[in-house]
């Protein structure tokens, strides 16, 4: 099989070299470090697959290009597929499959790392110290032990942060349509509306959709005490931007931790340090003393990039062979 793989970075060949050299799968593989769009789907001509991210575009022309470029299989490497559209994927017969679950320990401890961060003022601290300033003010944070966790999603990823959240000796609440009966004992499963009121640390962990667009937004941050810390490395668009400016402005939460945001997908893995950003989100974010911004990284180890090559080249090797798809995302 021969797989174009769009959005390379250096990092991308420490394990996807080594497991495309392995003649178990039987593949080629080109690295283009552009990313997948409509200039560049025809890149993907006399290719049977192509491996995409989750900023690349998969909108319904660049499937339809794809498609005509003889491609049959779209290989997903991450878990989410909010960019894929799916009914445009069956149309054009292309199968499209995904990592469902690479390192959901990473994920969680960087929402972990992103909740102290904001409610301790580390990178504030840190910034300080670097100028000899080793005054406390503006520094003052909360304790996590003893107050209460919401976790919004319990699928693999929120059941690693709820266990995270326990050991820091919090009471954990929890929120799913699907309750996970992993965390029987663990976690105790209440309305997103007791959830929110009770929490003093909500982290966001499920998908992206029409249900959960904006579920943190004008409606439900009144909810929440002014004393919690809000943390996202699940999707941008589960917190309503403007709502969330709004809540800072009147000095809502003690802090917020985001590895996602609203419109990040024309800057995220992008270095613009020599350049002007157009999106106005996190210069505004960054102006409050209590959210702390990190680049979609959550997902960031040597853990889970060897997951994401491992299960990337099983779902290829799978396709070709006729195999059970587990890993199938269907409309």
């Amino acid at each position: 099989m021969n797989i174009v793989f769009y959005g390379a970075r250096e990092y991308d060949h420490l394990y996807f070299d080594a497991l495309a050299a392995d003649p178990a799968y039987g593949c080629t593989i080109r690295f283009l470090s552009a990313n997948l769009d409509a200039d560049t789907a025809p890149l993907a001509a006399g290719s049977e697959a192509v491996c995409a991210f989750v900023n690349s575009d998969c909108s319904a022309p660049v499937l339809e290009t794809l498609s005509g470029a003889g491609v049959r299989l779209l290989l997903m490497r991450c878990a989410g597929f909010n960019n894929v559209d799916l009914p445009a994927a069956e149309r054009c017969g292309i199968t499209v499959l995904r990592v469902p679950g690479y390192s959901p320990e990473a994920v969680a401890e960087h929402a972990m790392a992103l909740a102290l961060a904001a409610n301790r003022r580390v990178c504030k601290g840190y910034i300080k110290v670097r100028n000899n300033n080793f005054a406390l003010d503006g520094l003052l944070g909360h304790n996590f032990f003893g107050g209460t966790a919401g976790i919004v999603g319990t699928g693999r990823i929120g059941a690693a942060m709820a266990r995270i959240c326990a050991g820091f000796g919090m009471t954990v609440l929890a929120y799913d349509v699907y309750p996970n009966p992993e965390l029987e004992g663990l976690a105790r499963y209440v309305s997103l509306e007791e959830l929110l009121r009770a929490s003093d640390l909500v982290s966001l962990h499920c998908p992206l959709n029409a249900a959960t667009h904006h579920l943190i937004g004008a409606d439900t941050i009144p909810l929440m005490r002014d004393t919690a810390t809000l943390v996202n490395t699940s999707r941008g668009g589960l917190i309503d931007t403007d709502a969330l400016i709004t809540a800072l402005r009147r000095r809502k939460f003690a802090g917020v931790g985001l590895d996602v945001y609203e419109d990040e997908d024309g800057q995220v893995f992008e270095d613009f340090s020599d350049d002007v950003l157009r999106n106005e989100v996190v210069p505004v974010l960054l102006s409050f003393p209590n959210v702390v911004i990190t680049s979609h990284q959550a997902f960031f180890t040597r853990t889970a990039l060897r997951s994401i090559a491992q299960t990337t080249m099983e779902n290829a090797r799978a396709f070709a062979c006729g195999e059970e798809l587990k890993n199938e995302v269907r409309a």
